[in-house]
C-alpha cells in the first residue's frame, strides 16, 4: 500500500507540474548503447551513447549459470557473439524453448561467467551495419557491475548525471530454471546507490509479473514494455491470462499499470501508426491515456536505417543507407513523448535540441514542409503546457 500511495503522489505531482509549466527536455536513452555505431551491449556501445549525449544507457540482463547478470539482449548468443567458431564449446550446443518459441545454439545459462568471457561480442545485423564488423572479437560480455563502474566513470569525466535503465529478459524462463533475475539485480543497483531518490536507474521488463514483484523489492521506477496490442506478456501465457498488450494500453489497463510501475515503454508503432503505405498517420491516444494515468511515454526503438523508417522518409532504396530519421524523431517528440530509445544516441539528441529550439507554433508549418512529414502526423505543442494531443 506504501508504494502504491507514493506511486500516486509521484503521478499528481507529475500532472500538476506539466499543467502549469513546460515539461523538461525529452531524455535519449542508448538503446543497447550506441548500436548504431558499436556491437550491441559492448562497454565500447555503452560508453559512445554517453560520448554522445545519452541521458540513460540501456543494458539488457540475462543469467550466466553461476547467477552473475551480463548484458545481452537474449540469452540465445548465436548471433551476438563469436560462440558458433568456439570448438571448446561445441557441445554446449542445444535446442531449448524460450518464452514458447524453439532455439537451437548456445545460452548464457549454459556458461560460468569465467567461460563467457572468453567468448568475444560481434554485430548482430552486419547486412544492416557493415561498419560495425570491423569492432567483431574486441569486446567482452561485460557484467551488470561493469556498465555501472563505466557509468560511474564516465560521471566523473564529464560531471554529468549518467542514468541507467536495465531490462529484464525473460524472467519467468530464468525462475523456471532456478536463475531469478530480480533479487540480484536489486542487490546490484541498491549496493552501487541507486536507491530511487534521484531517478537515475529504472528497470523494464516486457513481463507483468516480475514489475509488480519489483514494485515490492525496491523504491526505483519500473518501466511496463509492451509490443503491438496482439502480443501477450510470456508471464500472462503461462498463467492462461489471456489479456493482450493491447488491453494493458486501453484507458482501464494503462490506470492498472500504473499502480506497480512509473513509465510505458510501447512499440512507437502503436503511438503513430503507419498507413498500407509504411507513412506515418495520426497519433492514437495513447500517450495522453498514459499521461492521464501519471505514466510517462518513452516509446522504442529509432533507427537511423531505412529499412526501420516510414516510406516516406526513406533516403533511396538501400536498406542500410540513412534516412530521414529526424523527421521521425520530430513527429514523436511533437506528440508528447517524454523520452526516445535510439541506436543512434546522437542523432537523437540533434532532434530533440531542434524540438526544444523552434519557437512556436508558428514555425512548426515550416518544420513539417522541410522535414516532409504530413500534418496528420504532427501535433502543435501546448505553449506552456508540455506536449499533448489535439
Amino acid at each position: 500500500m506504501l508504494k502504491l500511495t507514493r506511486r500516486s503522489l509521484a503521478a499528481a505531482a507529475i500532472l500538476m507540474t506539466t499543467a502549469t509549466a513546460a515539461i523538461a527536455q525529452p531524455k535519449i536513452y542508448g538503446h543497447r548503447g550506441a548500436s548504431a555505431y558499436r556491437p550491441e551491449h559492448t562497454l565500447a556501445s555503452y560508453e559512445l551513447a554517453i560520448d554522445q549525449g545519452a541521458d540513460f544507457v540501456e543494458p539488457d540482463l540475462v543469467s550466466t549459470k553461476d547467477g552473475v547478470l551480463v548484458a545481452r539482449h537474449e540469452n540465445y548468443i548465436n548471433e551476438t557473439t563469436d560462440v558458433a567458431s568456439r570448438p571448446e564449446f561445441a557441445g554446449r550446443r542445444t535446442t531449448k524453448v524460450i518464452d514458447g518459441v524453439s532455439y537451437t545454439g548456445w545460452f548464457t545459462e549454459d556458461f560460468t561467467l569465467a567461460e563467457l568471457k572468453t567468448l568475444r561480442a560481434v554485430e548482430r545485423i552486419p547486412q544492416l551495419r557493415p561498419d560495425n564488423v570491423q569492432y567483431n572479437g574486441q569486446f567482452e560480455v561485460p557484467t551488470l557491475q561493469e556498465v555501472i563502474d563505466l557509468v560511474r566513470r564516465k560521471e566523473a569525466e564529464t560531471g554529468r548525471r549518467i542514468g541507467i535503465i536495465p531490462e529484464t529478459k525473460h524472467p519467468t524462463y530464468f525462475d523456471t530454471i532456478g536463475l531469478s533475475l530480480e533479487e540480484p539485480l536489486v542487490r546490484t543497483l541498491s549496493a552501487n546507490g541507486y536507491d530511487g531518490a534521484d531517478d537515475l536507474a529504472l528497470i523494464q521488463s516486457f513481463e507483468v509479473g516480475n514489475l509488480v514483484e519489483l514494485n515490492q523489492l525496491t523504491e526505483l521506477r519500473l518501466v511496463q514494455l509492451t509490443t503491438g496490442v496482439n502480443g501477450r506478456p510470456f508471464d500472462f501465457v503461462a498463467a492462461g491470462d489471456t489479456r493482450t498488450y493491447g488491453a494493458l494500453l486501453t484507458k482501464e489497463g494503462l490506470e492498472y499499470v500504473a499502480s506497480y510501475a512509473d513509465v510505458l515503454g510501447p512499440d512507437k508503432n502503436v503511438l503513430i501508426p503507419r498507413d498500407a503505405n509504411g507513412n506515418l498517420t495520426t497519433p492514437t491516444s495513447v500517450i495522453a491515456d498514459a499521461h492521464a494515468a501519471g505514466l510517462e511515454v518513452v516509446p522504442y526503438t529509432f533507427r537511423p536505417e531505412n529499412v526501420f523508417l516510414p516510406t516516406n522518409l526513406r533516403n533511396g532504396t538501400d536498406p542500410a543507407a540513412y534516412g530521414n530519421d529526424q523527421a521521425e524523431f520530430l513527429a514523436f517528440l511533437n506528440a508528447g513523448v517524454d523520452g526516445l530509445f535510439a541506436d543512434a544516441p546522437d542523432r537523437a539528441r540533434a532532434a530533440v535540441t531542434l524540438f526544444s529550439a523552434v519557437p512556436e507554433p508558428a514555425s512548426w508549418g515550416m518544420m513539417i514542409a522541410g522535414f516532409g512529414l504530413t500534418g496528420a502526423a504532427m501535433r502543435r505543442r501546448r505553449k506552456g503546457g508540455g506536449s499533448v494531443l489535439a
